[in-house]
This record gives structure tokens, C-alpha cells and sequence, in this order.
């Protein structure tokens, strides 16, 4: 009688530059969740296509699928510092014209925007509300740009 061990399948793949990836993933700063797919279906993404900030790509790096980790980044280190450049100030005309006109801002609310070309959306928080003209100041920064981040994941395909 032969004996023979078991041929074991091919090694757990790992995250690798450039690898396409099934995953639920939370991103959250102080005030709570920015995103998270656990409540829904996971997200798909390639790595280094910008979908993530690289920070945040760096953690994933190396992890085997089917794992569970949660991240603590620092301030600054997921989304980069506020920048002022990346303020302005939308009249109230402006406002109405890309959405609601009975729209209510307050200051913290994040609001999507409609890429110029369309094909996307961004987001700005905002800052103040003048009295007066009804005109907003959104920081166009990452909403979490500046504060730390807890990034949590779960992997469940990589490619």
C-alpha cells in the first residue's frame, strides 16, 4: 500500500500591485462612516487605479483573501491635509441650478456634485452659510482630508 499526502490547491492568493479585488470595506473618520458595504453588496476595484488612497491601498498589500482587519490611519495620512485652495464660495443661483432650490445647508453636510463632463460626482463639505445672498462655502478637500481614519475590510476574492 501506497501512501501519499494530499496535494494541497494552489496557495491563498495574495494583494499584489495592480490586483483586481472583491471586498466590504468601511471607511470612517471621528464623526462616523463615509462609506461602507458591509450593510450591502461588496465593492470591486483594481488596485493602483486610484480608487483608494494609496494609504489605504499600502494596508492591503500583502493580505491574504478571506482576511478581516481593521486600520487605525492618522490624521492626514489616508486623505492628506485640508488644503484652502480648495475652497470656494457657490452662490445660492449656482446651488439651485445643480439640485434641490429648496435645499438646506449646514455646516459638517457633505454635498455630491455633478462631475463638469458628467461622468462622475465629487464632494465638498460645507464650511458656512452667509446670511444675505444664501451663498455656501464648500471645502472641496477629501471629507476625511485631515482627521484620522479607521479603515476596516474584509476580503473576499483577490484576482
Amino acid at each position: 500500500m501506497s501512501s501519499s499526502t494530499p496535494v494541497s490547491d494552489s496557495a491563498v492568493p495574495t494583494v499584489q500591485p495592480g490586483s483586481f479585488l472583491t471586498l466590504h470595506y468601511r471607511l470612517a473618520g471621528p464623526a462616523g462612516d463615509v462609506i461602507n458595504t458591509f450593510e450591502g453588496l461588496p465593492a470591486t476595484l483594481s488596485l493602483g487605479t486610484g480608487e483608494l488612497a494609496p494609504a489605504v491601498e499600502e494596508r492591503l498589500l500583502g493580505m491574504a483573501e478571506g482576511t478581516r482587519a481593521t486600520f487605525e490611519l492618522p490624521a492626514g495620512v489616508a486623505f492628506g491635509e485640508r488644503n484652502p485652495d480648495m475652497q470656494q464660495w457657490l452662490a445660492r443661483k449656482a446651488l439651485n441650478e445643480l439640485g434641490d432650490p429648496m435645499e438646506q445647508y449646514t455646516i459638517g453636510d457633505v454635498v455630491q456634485f455633478p462631475t463638469p463632463d458628467g461622468s462622475g460626482t465629487f464632494a465638498g463639505t460645507v464650511l458656512q452659510v452667509r446670511e444675505g445672498d444664501g451663498a455656501v462655502l464648500f471645502d472641496f478637500s477629501h471629507p476625511l482630508a485631515g482627521l484620522p481614519v479607521t479603515f476596516e475590510v474584509q476580503l473576499i476574492g483577490v484576482l
